[in-house]
């Protein structure tokens, strides 16, 4: 073989560190296992735990009943319970709503709109229910917002910082 095929320097470095390979020896061996502990008595180690006890708690401060816990059987849930509590769930579903409904209504019966006007101008980042919980904070928000759009002419309830804007006050 001649050098002349290969780069002269690749040629000097490629074997440098190169071990001799033995053809005919066996492939290599991979470690063996650990041999495991002999079974006695017919029955496999298991892991070590210790006796089963009460565990003490000495210093915590914190008393531990040294009562027996035992489960108690569940009882069965019936068909009669579920409708029941199904029931109970829906009364208490509709009483809420009522609540919320009339609760309302009687809020706007008892807190009319203020009469007296006055001009007013939008803050920055303020809405236009933010602006009447401002000048009316003893009326129903909702009530003051559609006076204010009905005073106002507004079609939309945008409204911009600094805008002036007629409103009931009091």
């Amino acid at each position: 073989m001649t050098r002349t095929s290969v780069h002269p320097q690749a040629w000097d470095t490629a074997f440098d560190d190169a071990t001799p390979i033995d053809f005919g020896a066996a492939a290599p061996r991979t470690p063996r296992r650990r041999a495991l502990p002999r079974v006695v008595d017919g029955s496999r180690p298991g892991p070590h735990r210790p006796a089963p006890m009460t565990p003490r708690y000495r210093g915590t401060g914190v008393r531990v009943s040294r009562a027996v816990h035992t489960r108690r059987p569940a009882k069965q849930v019936t068909p009669v319970t579920v409708v029941g509590l199904a029931l109970l769930a829906a009364l208490i579903t509709v009483w809420l709503g009522a609540v919320a409904q009339f609760g309302e209504t009687v809020r706007d019966a008892t807190a009319p709109v203020p009469d007296q006007l006055a001009v007013v101008q939008v803050k920055s980042g303020e809405t236009l229910a933010h602006l009447a919980a401002r000048v009316a904070p003893e009326a129903p928000v909702s009530s003051v917002v559609e006076r204010i759009r009905e005073l106002n002419e507004l079609q939309s309830p945008v409204i911009d910082a600094g805008q002036t804007l007629i409103a009931p006050v009091g």
